[in-house]
């Protein structure tokens, strides 16, 4: 479109009158009204083509209001540089758009690369082939170490504590405690600790498996060795017998079987599985449960408070929380045993999959604990060095006529690099971040970390769903049960006061 410039004429006999010409004190001349129609002309044309347009259906409200604001507010001295507007960032013109812009802009080179300068751990073994953050474990490197395994002195090292003992045995491991002791990163199975470590994997119990005949008379199967446990699990063992159901002990606790079989293949053929562990510990779930899972026979559980959190469906276990419960168990395994279409309803997640929660729980063992160290290692790394004014300079935003674009940054869980995102004001909402963070991995044709060990009729086709997606920082227990935004309000208040925002994902 041809623009007519507003063309001013020598100023000798003549004034002016808010920058208009204005000829021999006459308050308009026909050349003064001819000049007015040139600098309103664009104006004029542009509005009837958005109107146009706007009237076909090729531009959508928000794209035309954009539009319209870009062309009345764009001003020659605008640029991408001065952030508070940089109206002349066209995309396709050649010129940045507000996201480009933005990835260069808040692009700030770490002063550690740790491809160059990888994570250094001591104390421990490798046991992990790769990972997403170079990472050494062991002994041998002629280097300070940022972590190690055991309390230490050395200022600058991170001391680690890392068990999958109960704290009712082992006290340390309970996480108050191992604070106030003085270490820095604590492994152990609670997923409130920093860097959990589970009993359960796909890689090592095949959780899908299909389930076999039940051919063993006995109604459920034991195999508890140590008789002294300190909760009551020895005590509802003999209750479960005296309520007259069938037990094969094959432990040392009133043993009737001979323990020398292999647990899984031995408990396939039982309808039942008594999984009782040794403590009721908030997330003490072990082998006893999942070795369970994998026989298709329905675990018995005495143990861990929240079992339901681990379950791949809610009425996929029986849970005797204390002794006055064990009467009712009884009675239920009965009746389970005795009417098939009932007990096939308990292993029906073996045909339909398992909840998407137990999904994101068993994808966490996918990447391997020690790895999971690192990344947590180098992480932290990254954020102290992120508290320095040159990374406060970043706009992480950007404010293009009316619309202002926010710079957000994800991850998948148990990844370390982070990729871009960006939501736009007036749709800062959990479903507008859901959806960018879909578009950006669909866009780099993402493969979730738990492909390569999930059963495939767990793999989902390919297709990538979001479980949950959370700020960077928070544990699993509030990752995966606690934490939700609260409404959109809360999603943009947290993007306000956190500029760069984090965040990780959790696909299904």
């Amino acid at each position: 479109m041809r623009v007519i410039s507003n063309l001013r004429g020598p100023k000798t006999g003549s004034s002016t009158h808010e920058g208009l010409p204005v000829a021999n004190g006459s308050p308009s001349s026909p050349s003064s009204f001819k000049r007015k129609v040139s600098s309103l002309l664009p104006f004029c044309v542009a509005l009837v083509v958005l109107i146009e347009i706007g009237f076909l259906g090729r531009l959508d409200n928000a794209a035309l209001v954009d539009t319209l604001t870009d062309f009345f507010t764009k001003s020659p001295s605008s640029s991408p540089q001065s952030h508070t507007r940089p109206s002349d960032l066209k995309a396709g013109s050649g010129v940045e758009s507000c996201e480009e812009w933005l990835e260069r802009v808040d692009s700030v080179s770490y002063s550690r690369d740790f491809s160059k300068d990888p994570i250094f751990i001591s104390g421990g073994n490798k046991d992990f082939k790769s990972c997403s953050v170079d990472c050494g474990i062991g002994t041998s490197f002629d280097k300070k170490p940022d972590a190690a395994f055991g309390l230490g002195d050395e200022p600058g090292t991170l001391s680690i504590l890392r068990s999958m003992e109960s704290a009712e045995y082992f006290q340390e491991n309970d996480l108050a405690q191992a604070r106030r002791t003085g270490y820095d990163i604590v492994m152990t199975t609670s997923l409130s600790s920093d860097v959990p470590v589970g009993y359960f994997s796909w890689a090592e119990y095949d959780i899908m498996a299909p389930v076999q005949p039940k051919t063993e008379k006995a109604l459920a199967a034991a195999f508890i060795s140590n008789c002294e446990a300190q909760n009551f699990r020895l005590q509802a063992l003999e209750a479960l017998m005296e309520a007259n159901v069938r037990i094969d002990s094959y432990g040392g606790c009133h043993r009737n079987r001979d323990g020398r079989v292999t647990k899984v293949e031995a408990l396939k053929h039982y309808k039942f599985s008594l999984a009782f562990e040794n403590t009721n510990e908030e997330d003490y779930v072990t082998e006893k449960f999942f070795q369970s899972l994998a026989a298709g026979s329905v675990p018995v559980v005495v143990g861990a408070p929240n079992i339901q959190e681990f379950a791949p469906s809610p009425d996929s276990f029986l849970h005797i929380k204390q002794m006055g419960d064990v009467d009712a168990v009884a009675k239920k395994m009965k009746y389970l045993a005795e009417n098939p279409i009932a007990y096939n309803q308990t292993l029906r997640w073996k045909h339909e999959g398992p909840s998407d929660s137990f999904k994101a729980l068993v994808d966490m063992a996918t990447v391997h604990s020690s790895c999971r160290l690192c990344i947590f290692v180098a992480t932290r790394i990254r954020e102290q060095e992120e508290k320095s004014p040159e990374f406060k300079r970043r706009p992480c935003k950007c404010n293009r006529g009316l619309r202002t674009y926010y710079h957000l940054y994800v991850r998948e869980r148990g990844r370390f690099d982070m990729e871009s995102i960006f939501l736009k004001d007036g749709n800062v909402t959990v479903e507008a971040l859901e959806s960018a963070v879909l578009t950006k991995f669909s866009s780099l044709r993402h493969e979730p970390i738990w492909n390569k060990e999930r059963p495939a009729s767990l793999k989902g086709n390919g297709v990538l769903r979001v479980h949950t997606i959370y700020p960077l920082g928070l544990t699993q227990r509030q990752a995966l049960y606690n934490f939700k935004f609260e409404g959109n309000s809360s999603l943009s208040t947290h993007i306000l006061r956190n500029p760069c925002a984090k965040f990780e994902v959790v696909f299904v």
